[in-house]
Protein backbone atom coordinates (compact mmCIF):
# COMPACT_ATOMS: atom_id res chain seq x y z
CA UNK A 1 0.00 0.00 0.00
CA UNK A 2 2.91 2.30 0.94
CA UNK A 3 4.69 1.41 -1.95
CA UNK A 4 1.38 1.92 -4.24
CA UNK A 5 1.28 6.05 -2.81
CA UNK A 6 4.88 6.25 -3.09
CA UNK A 7 4.53 5.57 -6.91
CA UNK A 8 1.26 8.25 -6.99
CA UNK A 9 2.75 10.84 -5.37
CA UNK A 10 6.18 10.47 -7.85
CA UNK A 11 4.03 10.63 -11.20
CA UNK A 12 1.97 13.30 -9.71
CA UNK A 13 5.42 15.57 -8.92
CA UNK A 14 7.03 15.11 -12.50
CA UNK A 15 3.69 15.82 -13.91
CA UNK A 16 3.65 18.93 -12.28
CA UNK A 17 7.22 19.94 -13.26
CA UNK A 18 6.32 18.66 -16.55
CA UNK A 19 3.93 21.66 -17.48
CA UNK A 20 4.49 24.56 -19.42
CA UNK A 21 8.17 23.09 -19.65
CA UNK A 22 10.79 24.85 -22.38
CA UNK A 23 13.66 22.62 -23.41
CA UNK A 24 17.52 24.20 -24.44
CA UNK A 25 20.35 22.75 -25.28
CA UNK A 26 22.06 25.40 -22.34
CA UNK A 27 25.64 25.56 -23.77
CA UNK A 28 26.39 25.75 -27.69
CA UNK A 29 29.67 27.07 -29.78
CA UNK A 30 30.54 27.23 -33.10
CA UNK A 31 32.80 29.45 -34.81
CA UNK A 32 32.89 32.57 -36.06
CA UNK A 33 30.99 32.90 -39.83
CA UNK A 34 29.34 29.49 -39.60
CA UNK A 35 25.71 29.03 -39.29
CA UNK A 36 24.30 27.43 -35.95
CA UNK A 37 20.76 26.55 -34.89
CA UNK A 38 19.07 27.50 -31.45
CA UNK A 39 16.74 24.74 -30.46
CA UNK A 40 13.77 25.34 -28.07
CA UNK A 41 11.48 23.17 -27.68
CA UNK A 42 8.43 23.24 -25.64
CA UNK A 43 5.51 20.91 -24.21
CA UNK A 44 2.03 20.79 -25.33
CA UNK A 45 0.31 22.74 -22.29
CA UNK A 46 1.00 25.84 -24.23
CA UNK A 47 -1.54 24.58 -26.76
CA UNK A 48 -1.25 24.39 -30.51
CA UNK A 49 0.21 28.17 -31.77
CA UNK A 50 1.96 29.94 -28.45
CA UNK A 51 3.48 32.63 -28.69
CA UNK A 52 7.27 32.54 -28.97
CA UNK A 53 10.10 35.24 -28.64
CA UNK A 54 13.56 35.29 -28.07
CA UNK A 55 15.70 37.57 -26.45
CA UNK A 56 19.77 38.33 -26.48
CA UNK A 57 22.11 39.35 -23.87
CA UNK A 58 25.69 40.05 -24.72
CA UNK A 59 28.50 40.07 -22.54
CA UNK A 60 28.15 43.43 -21.69
CA UNK A 61 24.32 43.12 -19.67
CA UNK A 62 22.51 44.88 -22.66
CA UNK A 63 19.68 43.33 -23.87
CA UNK A 64 18.32 42.87 -27.30
CA UNK A 65 15.01 41.65 -28.46
CA UNK A 66 15.68 39.27 -31.82
CA UNK A 67 12.33 37.83 -32.50
CA UNK A 68 9.17 39.46 -31.41
CA UNK A 69 5.60 39.65 -32.92
CA UNK A 70 6.10 36.49 -35.07
CA UNK A 71 9.04 37.91 -37.11
CA UNK A 72 12.82 38.75 -36.25
CA UNK A 73 13.59 42.87 -35.08
CA UNK A 74 15.95 45.27 -36.97
CA UNK A 75 19.18 44.31 -37.57
CA UNK A 76 18.51 40.46 -37.32
CA UNK A 77 16.12 40.65 -39.66
CA UNK A 78 17.94 38.81 -43.07
CA UNK A 79 20.22 37.10 -40.53
CA UNK A 80 17.94 34.69 -38.21
CA UNK A 81 14.93 32.22 -39.64
CA UNK A 82 12.65 30.65 -37.64
CA UNK A 83 10.93 27.03 -37.58
CA UNK A 84 9.30 24.89 -35.55
CA UNK A 85 11.58 23.89 -32.41
CA UNK A 86 14.23 26.64 -32.93
CA UNK A 87 15.65 29.70 -34.82
CA UNK A 88 19.31 29.60 -36.93
CA UNK A 89 21.56 31.74 -37.38
CA UNK A 90 23.04 32.44 -41.55
CA UNK A 91 26.38 33.81 -40.49
CA UNK A 92 27.51 34.59 -36.38
CA UNK A 93 30.23 36.93 -35.92
CA UNK A 94 31.82 37.64 -32.93
CA UNK A 95 29.42 39.92 -31.70
CA UNK A 96 26.73 37.38 -31.38
CA UNK A 97 28.24 35.41 -27.78
CA UNK A 98 25.96 35.89 -25.32
CA UNK A 99 22.88 34.51 -23.47
CA UNK A 100 19.83 33.61 -25.85
CA UNK A 101 16.21 33.56 -23.62
CA UNK A 102 13.88 31.51 -25.28
CA UNK A 103 10.45 32.36 -23.66
CA UNK A 104 7.47 30.76 -24.63
CA UNK A 105 3.42 31.69 -23.69
CA UNK A 106 -0.04 30.36 -24.16
CA UNK A 107 -2.97 28.75 -22.17
CA UNK A 108 -2.45 31.08 -19.49
CA UNK A 109 1.26 29.20 -19.22
CA UNK A 110 4.69 30.65 -19.30
CA UNK A 111 8.07 29.05 -19.73
CA UNK A 112 11.49 30.28 -20.90
CA UNK A 113 15.01 28.78 -21.06
CA UNK A 114 18.85 29.78 -21.90
CA UNK A 115 21.22 29.01 -24.52
CA UNK A 116 24.59 30.22 -23.65
CA UNK A 117 26.31 30.91 -27.41
CA UNK A 118 29.76 31.03 -27.75
CA UNK A 119 31.44 31.83 -30.93
CA UNK A 120 34.93 31.00 -31.69
CA UNK A 121 37.65 33.13 -32.68
CA UNK A 122 41.47 32.67 -32.25
CA UNK A 123 43.40 35.22 -30.04
CA UNK A 124 45.51 37.66 -31.87
CA UNK A 125 48.75 39.11 -31.20
CA UNK A 126 48.35 40.20 -27.27
CA UNK A 127 49.61 44.06 -26.53
CA UNK A 128 51.81 44.19 -23.51
CA UNK A 129 53.00 46.84 -21.52
CA UNK A 130 56.55 46.33 -19.92
CA UNK A 131 58.86 49.42 -18.64
CA UNK A 132 62.66 49.37 -19.93
CA UNK A 133 64.10 50.11 -17.08
CA UNK A 134 63.09 50.38 -12.89
CA UNK A 135 64.22 51.16 -9.46
CA UNK A 136 64.30 48.95 -6.83
CA UNK A 137 61.93 48.35 -4.36
CA UNK A 138 59.36 50.00 -6.59
CA UNK A 139 55.72 48.02 -7.49
CA UNK A 140 56.09 47.31 -10.80
CA UNK A 141 53.17 45.90 -13.23
CA UNK A 142 53.60 44.32 -16.46
CA UNK A 143 50.49 44.24 -18.52
CA UNK A 144 49.12 41.77 -21.55
CA UNK A 145 45.83 42.17 -23.43
CA UNK A 146 44.34 40.52 -26.49
CA UNK A 147 41.26 41.67 -27.69
CA UNK A 148 39.87 39.25 -29.98
CA UNK A 149 39.90 35.46 -28.27
CA UNK A 150 36.63 34.10 -27.84
CA UNK A 151 36.56 32.60 -25.55
CA UNK A 152 38.41 34.74 -23.56
CA UNK A 153 42.13 34.09 -23.33
CA UNK A 154 44.36 33.19 -20.74
CA UNK A 155 47.83 34.38 -20.59
CA UNK A 156 51.27 33.17 -19.65
CA UNK A 157 54.67 35.54 -19.11
CA UNK A 158 58.02 34.37 -20.01
CA UNK A 159 61.20 35.71 -18.97
CA UNK A 160 64.55 35.09 -21.20
CA UNK A 161 62.64 32.55 -22.81
CA UNK A 162 61.70 30.22 -20.17
CA UNK A 163 58.14 29.90 -19.03
CA UNK A 164 57.22 31.38 -15.60
CA UNK A 165 54.88 29.09 -13.58
CA UNK A 166 52.03 30.55 -11.70
CA UNK A 167 52.85 29.98 -8.28
CA UNK A 168 57.08 30.58 -7.97
CA UNK A 169 56.97 29.45 -4.34
CA UNK A 170 56.13 26.03 -5.84
CA UNK A 171 59.17 25.83 -7.70
CA UNK A 172 62.80 25.49 -6.41
CA UNK A 173 64.34 27.30 -9.27
CA UNK A 174 61.78 30.15 -9.05
CA UNK A 175 61.35 29.94 -5.13
CA UNK A 176 63.63 33.61 -4.92
CA UNK A 177 61.27 35.83 -7.16
CA UNK A 178 57.84 37.18 -5.80
CA UNK A 179 56.15 38.21 -8.22
CA UNK A 180 52.05 37.56 -8.52
CA UNK A 181 50.60 36.26 -12.21
CA UNK A 182 47.01 36.70 -13.04
CA UNK A 183 46.52 34.19 -15.86
CA UNK A 184 43.10 35.65 -16.43
CA UNK A 185 43.63 39.47 -16.81
CA UNK A 186 47.37 38.81 -17.95
CA UNK A 187 48.96 40.69 -15.23
CA UNK A 188 52.47 39.92 -14.01
CA UNK A 189 53.21 42.21 -10.83
CA UNK A 190 56.22 42.78 -8.51
CA UNK A 191 55.43 44.28 -5.33
CA UNK A 192 59.48 45.14 -4.59
CA UNK A 193 60.83 44.41 -8.20
CA UNK A 194 64.59 43.47 -7.01
CA UNK A 195 67.82 42.99 -9.52
CA UNK A 196 67.09 39.23 -9.57
CA UNK A 197 63.99 40.12 -12.24
CA UNK A 198 65.91 41.60 -14.69
CA UNK A 199 65.23 40.45 -18.16
CA UNK A 200 63.75 39.69 -21.33
CA UNK A 201 59.29 39.37 -20.73
CA UNK A 202 57.08 38.38 -23.45
CA UNK A 203 53.36 37.25 -22.96
CA UNK A 204 51.38 34.59 -24.83
CA UNK A 205 47.64 34.71 -25.36
CA UNK A 206 45.28 31.15 -25.60
CA UNK A 207 42.21 30.16 -25.74
CA UNK A 208 42.15 26.77 -27.12
CA UNK A 209 41.40 28.39 -30.69
CA UNK A 210 44.12 27.87 -33.07
CA UNK A 211 47.70 28.59 -32.23
CA UNK A 212 48.40 30.54 -29.19
CA UNK A 213 50.01 34.28 -30.00
CA UNK A 214 52.88 36.04 -28.30
CA UNK A 215 53.77 39.72 -28.24
CA UNK A 216 56.71 41.35 -28.27
CA UNK A 217 59.78 40.62 -26.15
CA UNK A 218 60.86 43.41 -24.01
CA UNK A 219 63.93 43.70 -21.53
CA UNK A 220 63.38 45.10 -18.31
CA UNK A 221 66.28 46.77 -16.74
CA UNK A 222 66.51 46.69 -12.93
CA UNK A 223 68.93 49.42 -11.28
CA UNK A 224 69.64 50.33 -8.00
CA UNK A 225 68.84 54.19 -6.21
CA UNK A 226 71.84 55.84 -7.12
CA UNK A 227 72.15 57.25 -3.54
CA UNK A 228 75.77 59.07 -4.16
CA UNK A 229 73.92 60.86 -7.16
CA UNK A 230 71.34 62.24 -4.96
CA UNK A 231 73.61 63.43 -2.33
CA UNK A 232 76.25 65.12 -4.86
CA UNK A 233 73.36 66.77 -6.90
CA UNK A 234 72.36 68.58 -3.25
CA UNK A 235 75.72 69.64 -2.16
CA UNK A 236 76.26 71.10 -5.79
CA UNK A 237 72.81 73.32 -5.20
CA UNK A 238 73.94 74.45 -1.89
CA UNK A 239 77.12 75.24 -3.60
CA UNK A 240 75.78 77.18 -6.09
CA UNK A 241 72.98 78.84 -3.88
CA UNK A 242 76.24 79.51 -1.99
CA UNK A 243 77.95 81.06 -4.38
CA UNK A 244 75.08 83.26 -5.27
CA UNK A 245 74.57 84.59 -1.95
CA UNK A 246 78.44 85.50 -1.65
CA UNK A 247 78.24 87.42 -5.15
CA UNK A 248 75.71 89.19 -4.40
CA UNK A 249 77.16 90.57 -0.74
CA UNK A 250 80.48 91.40 -2.54
CA UNK A 251 79.16 93.39 -5.14
CA UNK A 252 76.99 95.43 -2.87
CA UNK A 253 79.99 96.16 -0.80
CA UNK A 254 81.84 96.97 -3.33
CA UNK A 255 78.98 99.40 -4.66
CA UNK A 256 79.07 97.40 -7.99
CA UNK A 257 75.11 97.52 -7.34
CA UNK A 258 72.75 100.76 -8.15
CA UNK A 259 71.72 102.22 -5.10
CA UNK A 260 67.80 103.20 -4.03
CA UNK A 261 66.96 106.45 -4.93
CA UNK A 262 66.29 108.74 -2.30
CA UNK A 263 63.40 110.14 -2.24
CA UNK A 264 62.49 114.13 -1.72
CA UNK A 265 60.65 115.21 1.48
CA UNK A 266 57.25 115.97 1.00
CA UNK A 267 55.95 119.37 1.50
CA UNK A 268 53.45 119.92 4.55
CA UNK A 269 51.09 122.71 4.87
CA UNK A 270 50.72 124.12 8.32
CA UNK A 271 47.67 125.89 9.01
CA UNK A 272 48.15 128.92 11.66
CA UNK A 273 44.90 130.27 13.85
CA UNK A 274 43.62 133.64 11.92
CA UNK A 275 44.32 136.82 14.23
CA UNK A 276 41.53 139.07 14.98
CA UNK A 277 42.72 141.82 12.82
CA UNK A 278 42.80 138.93 9.85
CA UNK A 279 38.80 138.49 10.77
CA UNK A 280 37.36 141.57 9.07
CA UNK A 281 39.19 144.18 6.86
CA UNK A 282 35.83 146.32 6.63
CA UNK A 283 34.64 144.87 3.82
CA UNK A 284 33.12 141.14 5.13
CA UNK A 285 36.42 139.08 3.80
CA UNK A 286 37.35 136.08 5.40
CA UNK A 287 41.06 135.89 5.26
CA UNK A 288 43.01 132.95 6.38
CA UNK A 289 46.92 132.98 6.37
CA UNK A 290 48.66 129.87 5.76
CA UNK A 291 52.48 128.96 5.74
CA UNK A 292 54.51 126.30 4.08
CA UNK A 293 56.61 123.88 6.47
CA UNK A 294 59.72 122.17 4.32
Amino acid sequence: MLTFVFVCLSISVTGLHADFTVNVSPSVKVKENEGVDLKCSYTADFGSAPRVEWKFKDLKGSQTLIYFDNKPTGQYAGRITMYDGGLRFNKVTRADTGDYDCEVSGNTGYGENTIKLTVLVPPSKPVSRIPSSVTTGNNVRLTCFDADGSPPSTYRWYKDNTPLPEDPTKFPNFKNLTYKMNVFNGNLEFPSVSKLDSGSYLCEASNGEGAPQRGDAVHMEVRDLNVGGIVAGVIVALLAVGLLLFGLWFASKKGYLPKKAESKPKQQAVYTQPRADDMDDGDGEFRQKSSFVV
